[in-house]
């Protein structure tokens, strides 16, 4: 296909918005982000282009649905808009507020980006969106500008009688087709810099710290498995601790470089035979560790011998990590059950657990990154508030979802379920 044919300058435009809508969703704390169109013969409210921070297609359209009168409004009047979130988002982002930025190139309405923050937004992110939604206009607008300059280039050779007339118009459009190009290059070096920075940061801090602390690991390791008997009870549990934070260390550094993958999608879905009654059991084992000596039974729920499935095995191992994990955090005493089974179609795993249990006003705020619920919390139990952000990004990464039910004092129960075919 030709790079300069209708089809291919329409895919690089659908790519180029869908790049504009995951940079909107990254500068309002990795919130939802909708961009929309307007060319003429379209709609008033324009037409739906991209999406970034949703949990799934239906959650952004049926979310594009409760804003089409905020957006229609913005496009209308060609003045920004704000007002408190409705629509399917309101349940997960409660007291945020959906705001509407037109699209403006050439002194027209072109679109508009709509934005739904996860917080307040700082003034440097606020100018980072304008200044999004100023080279986001710009690329909307671009095809039509050249096609208006083509045609006119083709008509003034038609037409030599309004040689002159055309020929101003087509300098006016020339100068302002030239002008933009060089601005779209500008904005583009610059977010292109803020992405560089951001790759560079995850590669560095995969180099600088992953290297050494693996090496810090297992030399506490082999000093442990070879000089036991020669150190003292304290030093045998001074390294015990450091390996304990060491490795929590690490692995805290290994979720954010995942989410960081997911988000630059460049973590792949890996599709292999597996037995989930085998990854529960290596499930259980891993957290022996950090149930320590609680009073806390791991119990097995498996209604029906499982069979066989081709699915991602690490993934599913690793939410199932994640989640048993949490609960074993979060339980001084009683049970944590874990369990599956299979439908036909898709896989059911849930964890049960008599822990904690979570008050139904952080509900809502639990798959968040860094959410604790409150500072008390995050001392007494640790970790970084990351490992609910990557289940969530993971299962939306498999096509899966989830379900939570939690009582304060009570304990959590959380469900998910993923689509598998038999092996």
């Amino acid at each position: 296909m030709e790079t300069n044919s209708p089809q291919a300058i329409e895919d690089l435009l659908n790519r180029a918005l869908r790049i504009c809508a995951s940079q909107a969703s990254s500068l309002t704390g990795g919130g939802a982000a909708l961009l929309y169109t307007r060319q003429p013969g379209d709609s008033l409210s324009g037409r739906l282009r991209a999406a970034a921070g949703f949990r799934s297609a239906d959650e952004a359209r049926e979310s594009s649905a409760a804003f089409e009168a905020l957006v229609t409004s913005a496009i209308d009047t060609v003045e920004a808009q704000s007002q408190a979130v409705i629509g399917p988002l309101a349940a997960r982002l409660s007291g945020a507020s959906v705001h509407v930025i037109p699209l403006l190139a050439r002194n027209r309405c072109v679109g508009a980006l709509v934005v739904v923050p996860t917080g307040e937004v700082s003034a440097e992110a606020s100018a980072n969106l304008h200044v999004l939604a100023w080279s986001t206009a710009s690329t909307v607008d671009h095809p039509s500008l050249a096609t208006q300059f083509a045609a006119l280039s083709a008509d003034a050779e038609k037409q030599l009688e309004s040689t002159d007339e055309k020929n101003d118009e087509l300098l006016k459009l020339s100068e302002e087709l030239f002008a933009q190009d060089i601005e779209l290059l500008r904005k583009n070096e610059k977010l292109g810099k803020i992405e560089k920075l951001k790759n560079d940061f995850i590669e560095k801090m995969s180099r600088e710290l992953r290297t050494p602390l693996n090496s810090i690991i297992e030399a506490t390791i082999t000093v442990l498995s070879s000089e036991l008997e020669t150190l003292s009870q304290s030093s045998q549990q001074t390294l015990r601790n450091a390996l304990d934070e060491g490795t929590a260390f690490q692995r805290t550094l290994q979720n954010i470089l995942d989410l960081w993958r997911i988000k630059q999608s460049e973590m792949p879905v890996e599709i292999q035979e597996l037995s989930v009654t085998d990854v529960i059991d290596e499930t259980i084992f891993s957290v022996q560790d950090a149930l320590g000596n609680k009073p806390v039974e791991i119990e097995k729920e498996i209604p029906a011998p499982l069979p066989k499935v081709r699915g991602d095995l690490s993934k599913i191992n690793q939410i199932l990590f994640l989640l048993l994990d949490n609960a074993a955090k979060f339980t001084d005493q009683g049970t944590i059950k874990i369990g599956a089974r299979h439908d036909g179609e898709r896989l059911h795993c849930w964890i049960h657990d008599t822990g904690i249990g979570i008050c139904p006003d952080d509900q809502k705020y639990i798959w968040d990154e860094f959410y604790q619920v409150d500072d008390r919390t995050s001392a007494k139990y640790g970790g970084a508030g990351l490992g609910l952000t990557l289940v969530h990004n993971l299962l939306i990464l498999l096509d899966g979802d989830s379900l939570l039910q939690s009582e304060a004092g009570v304990g959590t129960r959380i469900e998910f379920s993923v689509p598998v075919v038999l092996a």
